[in-house]
């Protein structure tokens, strides 16, 4: 290696020496990163731990070549500082050390069965100033991301729920289970997690407590007007009992009126509820709301049940509304004496007033006597 003047050797040193504070600076503010105070606080497992296990070994490397190019811009302050002006021996001292390979960082010994006779015996690594600092400058960017990418997660984690936990604190309830759940991944495996699973996790925990919440509210409003409450529940079983009234009318009336399969019957559930209620002689929300969802389910059932028995008779009375009009149009189109027409029509008048009538017989009569009235209207064109 060529020697270098001394004003080369000055100005190379003094690089070097920024150099070398700039990243002490940077690894000593990457010591307070608080990815790396997460991991160091909290041993990670799963994916977090795998990354974590390179990054280790990588941070562990970049103090350790901080070392050796302290330790070798020390020697070369030791030289330089010998006296004012430097000879020969010391250019090539300080040529060597801040410009070539002066720092062994490894010894390895060659097996016989790879070495040439003449070879030597062992293989002997070197690092310089150069080498040391392209190394550090090619490891740091994984190590940082690696925590910035911990720190994210955990920052997302914290801000996402932190209404949630607002909420629960004012209402001194305790959290869904899928809080710790979510906390314990984001603290031992953060790196598992995307941004889109905290999104989804923490709209569907905010979603859980909103339930919760409104759920802790009506047993309130229910403890709190519990006179009104229970008066409420009777006029549902009053609106039930005339229901279950109304279904067994319509039921009677569509099963002589109307041939079909047999209409459901569902028990009266009405007394039994209206017995639970009596039951209640103290201020019980949670019994109270149960009842009132019973309440709610046997109206469902009951005008359900009106609505089928109900919907036949309709369907019978728009039947017979389809005869009359279709009627009333052959006799606007002049076809009202037709023979046909009207041997059609008696067809389907007279099964519509059997009892109980055949809505399907009707419905295909009608039909026959729409399309009658069609192609005999094209005929007469």
């Amino acid at each position: 290696m060529s020697e270098v003047s001394t004003e080369a050797i000055d100005r190379e040193l003094d690089s070097r020496t920024k150099e070398v504070a700039a990243m002490s600076t940077t690894l000593i503010e990457l010591e307070g990163h608080a990815g790396l105070e997460h991991v160091r606080r909290y041993p990670p497992i799963g994916v977090t731990a795998q990354r974590w296990v390179v990054v280790e070994k990588s941070l562990a490397g970049l103090w350790d070549d901080l070392g050796r190019m302290t330790s070798i811009l020390d020697s070369v302050r030791t030289v330089r500082g010998r006296r004012s002006g430097i000879d020969d021996d010391d250019r090539a001292e300080l040529t060597r050390l801040l410009f070539g390979r002066p720092l062994e960082v490894s010894r390895q010994r060659i097996p016989l069965a790879k070495r040439t006779i003449s070879g030597p015996a062992e293989t002997v690594e070197s690092v310089g100033l150069a080498d040391v600092a392209e190394r550090m400058r090619t490891a740091y960017p994984a190590v940082a991301e690696f925590f910035d990418a911990v720190d994210t997660i955990n920052s997302l984690v914290a801000e996402g729920l932190a209404p949630t936990q607002d909420r629960l604190d004012e209402a001194g309830a305790a959290g869904p289970k899928e809080i710790d759940e979510l906390l314990t991944v984001s603290a031992t495996d953060p790196l598992s997690l995307t941004p889109q699973q905290i999104e989804q996790r923490i709209r569907a925990i905010a979603e859980s407590v909103e339930r919760r919440s409104a759920e802790l509210a009506e047993l309130a409003a229910l403890q709190a007007n519990w006179p009104d409450a229970l008066a409420s529940i009777a006029a549902q079983l009053d609106a039930l009992r005339d229901g279950v009234q109304r279904a067994a009318r319509a039921r009677e009336r569509a099963e002589q009126t109307v041939l079909s399969g047999q209409l459901p019957v569902h028990p009266d559930a009405e007394p039994e509820l209206r017995e639970a209620l009596a039951s209640l002689d103290a201020p019980d929300p949670a019994a109270l709301k149960a009842l009132r969802r019973r309440v709610t389910e046997a109206l469902r059932v009951v005008g359900e049940d009106e609505q089928l028995a109900q919907g036949l008779l309709d369907r019978r009375r728009e039947l017979a509304g389809r005869l009359t009009a279709y009627q009333a149009k052959a006799a606007r189109l002049g076809m009202g004496e037709d023979a046909d027409l009207l041997a059609c029509g008696r067809i389907a008048a007279g099964l519509l007033s059997r009892r109980p009538c055949d809505l399907r017989a009707v419905t295909r009569a009608i039909s026959d006597f729409q399309q009658m009235i069609a192609q005999k209207g094209e005929n007469q064109t």
